[in-house]
């Protein structure tokens, strides 16, 4: 009897499962989730992407694609602009950021990368992460069914390059045709803003001493993606003629020990007035911050008529909020620069 039974209630499942079947059709079956968009870089974003969230970045009313939820921001290294840039962020798109620093989580000592992204990820619409190894946000988007974004890592700084590609927008109208020297050492900065260049049309050139420029290998990835990249040892060459001509640090964080010999290095790579008149004669001068005058900026330059580092400063602000919006709502936006008279 109990087997019958059995045999009566899979024949009903079968029975109303197959209707609902025929019910749905065939267009109406569920269809699989969309993949997660994690940006590690800014190739990862299209050269379309990178304009919509670039104009996302300057709308000025506010959105509320991130209420009642949450973005997780952890923090390996110290910050300042990204940090504060991307709490407000979050909160002018009506969600809650929480910040986590490495002392409380101890990523790789107290538990993996991976269970990390996988916890946060349990109540969190986005995960960023200001890591010193880039390979520790690789581990974490393999695992993480949220976006995960990088806020800087030894290869990669996306929300710069964005805030760089807003700067250079809103001074001349446009980044393509445009151009822009980077002149010092090919970090992290120089390399997501070369790849931010190739994908909004602005050509990039860089100046670095010997030893202290882009592999050949990192050369094929940028110019693989888009990038316009021409290299010098020359700074005054770089420079000429270009409309923005940007400068970092010679010695980054966790470069401490190398400071004085790349002090030795870089000598000649400053960039004083001197420098900045080879460049066009509406040529802005930019700095992704902290600088250090005197060494590789003048004082005179980064505190002068053509600096815009605290425009640029700013702008990490709106380059947080459009990333996040788009991760949050990546539907195309219609911005005041799309919209048209009816």
């Amino acid at each position: 009897m109990f087997g019958q039974l059995t045999a009566r209630l899979v024949a009903s499942t079968l029975l109303v499962s197959g209707e609902l079947s025929r019910q749905l059709g065939p267009s109406e079956e569920q269809e699989p989730p969309a993949p997660v968009r994690h940006v590690l870089d800014i190739d990862d974003l299209s050269a379309a992407e990178v304009l919509d969230v670039l104009n996302r970045a300057e709308e000025g009313r506010r959105r509320n694609v991130l209420e009642d939820r949450g973005v997780a921001l952890y923090f390996q290294k110290p910050s300042a602009r990204t940090r504060h840039s991307a709490e407000l962020a979050v909160a002018h798109l009506s969600g809650h950021p929480v910040t986590v620093l490495d002392h409380e989580v101890g990523i790789d000592v107290r538990e993996s990368a991976e269970d990390l992204a996988r916890t946060l990820a349990c109540y969190h619409a986005i995960i960023g992460a200001r890591v010193f190894d880039h390979r520790v946000l690789e581990r974490m988007a393999a695992v993480s069914p949220v976006p995960v974004v990088n806020l800087l890592s030894d290869r990669a700084h996306p929300l710069q390059a964005l805030a760089d590609l807003l700067t250079v927008r809103q001074v001349f109208g446009t980044c393509e045709g445009r151009s822009v020297a980077y002149v010092g050492d090919a970090n992290n900065v120089a390399s997501s803003l070369a790849l931010g260049a190739g994908r909004a049309g602005l050509a990039f050139r860089i100046a670095s001493p010997a030893g202290y420029g882009f592999s050949e290998q990192q050369l094929a990835r940028l110019r693989a993606a888009g990038a316009e990249v021409s290299s010098f040892e020359d700074p005054r060459a770089a420079v000429a003629g270009t409309d923005a001509v940007y400068t970092d640090v010679w010695a980054s964080m966790g470069q401490e020990a190398e400071a004085e010999q790349r002090r030795q290095d870089f000598a000649g790579f400053t960039v004083t007035p001197e420098l900045m008149a080879a460049a066009a004669p509406q040529a802005v001068f930019l700095h992704c911050l902290p600088a250090r005058r005197g060494e590789e900026v003048a004082a005179e330059v980064i505190d002068g008529p053509h600096s815009r580092v605290w425009q640029q400063a700013a702008n990490r602000l709106g380059a947080a909020k459009g990333l996040f919006w788009w991760l949050a709502d990546p539907a195309p936006s219609r911005t005041p620069r799309e919209e048209t008279s009816p």
